[in-house]
């Protein structure tokens, strides 16, 4: 094994192969160095840094294709929807520019191909020169595929694709669309669960041969195992059963795995709690703020804080749990990422922050924030239930600390109310973040209500009667009595009757405004 040569578009290309991605237009070589990933938008000017690849969503013909290199000659790819339409022009365009021009299969969505980019441009990340060279995931699933003669995709507990070998193009549309999604379709994962092909992987130590229908090839898979702990599966598609060498290869081959993963684990950890920290930093303000934001290579102008936060918490199984919480976390850094190329987001706690870089535009900041945070609920939707407080723009780094308490109190409104896969702003739930401050400092005081309310709630503790039940109603109803019988589900009579025991009981005057503000306002405050 030898370590993973730098990201060219050429190991790119070696990586996914022609299923993916094919060239249309190349200056020669393909040995240019890609820096990151950009998505294209004809309405904003291109910020594309030297060596990224520009994703150029909607872009068609040979005028479009000529007229993106001319926008982004610094660029080392921009990646089309097949079929792309190369002309002369363009091919001069490409040979001025240096840039080439590749060709993306029509049944890959573009945020599969920007997270696919992105994760492997992230592969070695963490590598050093003084660590061992033991190769990657991908070159293991290269090697692995020279042993079998069969594609082969190494995957995690839950069926996700860490890496893949190439010749994907030789296996059946059912790993054709794994590679894609990186993650097996779960009609898939219902079919082999339901052959009891997974509780057969999982069991045993040895690789296993799975038979499948008529128009799939077989399976050949092998647990990745440390101990007794399931790391991940490695999987072959073999059009016959593998002999008892290539048996012996792959099991040797799981082994193998089984120590980069574990490594790559603790190199992730390790990465995740640094980003975790120097947000936080950041988010805290004070001295050393700038050169965490330095470090992280974030925005310190114009910017804005997300506080998102799943709804769902796994209770019962902590190790779940943190586990979908990173998961989540990773997928609002993408979606932040997409946005502007100098955003960022880490996991503090169970909850995952983000600082959100705005460029002035006709659109409120916040408005704007509010809007790019139901996006992302609105994409992420039931598999990561959750919701998203938004601080107000922070015009310095020095007031990043504000914007983040902000986006604190606007998610604690967004779980007190109750709800799920909302977003809101500060500003918008202003009042009610100063009533949750206002209980917090009386519940630290020891204070407890008094007049007409506490009177009520005593008579409802000694009596079993429901008159505080019966006066919210009424004031959340502006006095309307049947609107306010209905809510409490009792005739209007006897909701009149309610009101005058609980007027002649507490002595509050519902004619005066100042006293029903008050006892609303004790009411929110205290609770029922």
């Amino acid at each position: 094994m030898t370590t993973r040569p730098r990201a060219s578009l050429g190991r790119i290309l070696q990586d996914l192969g022609s299923t993916v991605l094919d060239v249309a237009a190349a200056p020669g070589d393909l040995d240019a160095e890609v820096t990151g990933v950009h998505i294209y938008d004809p309405h904003d000017e291109p910020m594309v840094a030297p060596g990224g690849i520009v994703l150029a969503v909607g872009v068609r013909g040979a005028d479009g294709v000529r007229a993106l290199l001319e926008r982004a000659p610094r660029a080392a790819g921009i990646v089309v929807k097949l079929p792309v339409e190369v002309d002369e022009r363009v091919r001069a365009a490409v040979t001025e520019t240096g840039v080439a021009v590749l060709g993306l299969t029509r049944a890959a969505s573009w945020s599969q191909v920007a997270a696919l980019l992105r994760s492997l441009l992230a592969e070695g990340d963490l590598d050093g020169p003084e660590d061992e060279p033991q190769g990657d995931l991908f070159s293991l699933a290269n090697a692995v595929c020279a042993l079998l003669d069969a594609p082969v995709t190494i995957e995690d507990r839950s069926s996700r694709v860490l890496a893949f070998s190439g010749r994907q193009d030789e296996a059946d549309p059912g790993r054709v669309e794994t590679v894609l999604g990186r993650q097996v379709p779960e009609r898939y994962r219902r079919m082999l669960d339901e052959r009891g092909a997974l509780k057969e992987l999982y069991q045993s130590r040895d690789p296993i041969h799975i038979e499948l229908p008529a128009d799939m090839l077989d399976r050949a898979a092998v647990a990745v195992r440390s101990g007794d702990e399931i790391l991940g599966s490695i999987w072959a598609a073999v059009g016959e059963p593998l002999t008892e060498q290539r048996q012996r290869a792959l099991a040797d081959a799981a082994k193998i795995v089984a120590l980069r993963l574990l490594r790559d684990r603790a190199g992730a950890d390790a990465q995740r709690r640094l980003r975790a920290d120097l947000l936080s930093t950041v988010l805290a303000g004070g001295t050393g703020a700038a050169e965490a934001a330095g470090r992280l290579g974030i925005a310190t102008q114009r910017l804005c804080v997300l506080a998102a936060q799943l709804t769902d918490q796994q209770e019962g199984d902590p190790a779940r749990g943190e586990s979908d919480r990173q998961r989540f976390c990773d997928a609002l850094a993408l979606h932040v990422a997409t946005i502007h190329p100098k955003a960022a987001a880490a996991l503090v706690g169970s909850v995952a922050y983000a600082v959100l870089p705005l460029t002035a535009g006709p659109e409120d900041e916040e408005a704007r924030a509010v809007r790019i945070a139901q996006d992302f609920l609105a994409r992420v939707g039931p598999r990561h239930p959750a919701n998203i407080g938004v601080g107000r723009l922070a015009g310095t780094l020095a007031q990043a600390s504000r914007s983040r308490a902000d986006a604190d109190r606007a998610l604690r409104v967004l779980r007190a109310r109750g709800t799920s896969g909302q977003a809101a702003g500060y500003t918008d739930v202003h009042f009610e973040s100063l009533l949750l401050q206002v209980a917090d400092v009386a519940g630290a005081e020891e204070q407890t209500p008094t007049g007409p309310y506490q009177r009520l709630l005593e008579h409802d503790r000694e009596h079993g009667s429901e008159l505080a039940a019966t006066l919210r109603a009424y004031l959340d109803a502006f006095g309307d009595v049947n609107a306010a019988s209905a809510r409490v589900h009792v005739h209007a009579n006897t909701f009149r009757y309610r009101l005058k025991r609980l007027v002649e009981i507490s002595g509050l005057d519902l004619s005066d405004p100042e006293a029903r503000l008050t006892v609303m306002l004790q009411m929110r405050i205290f609770g029922p």
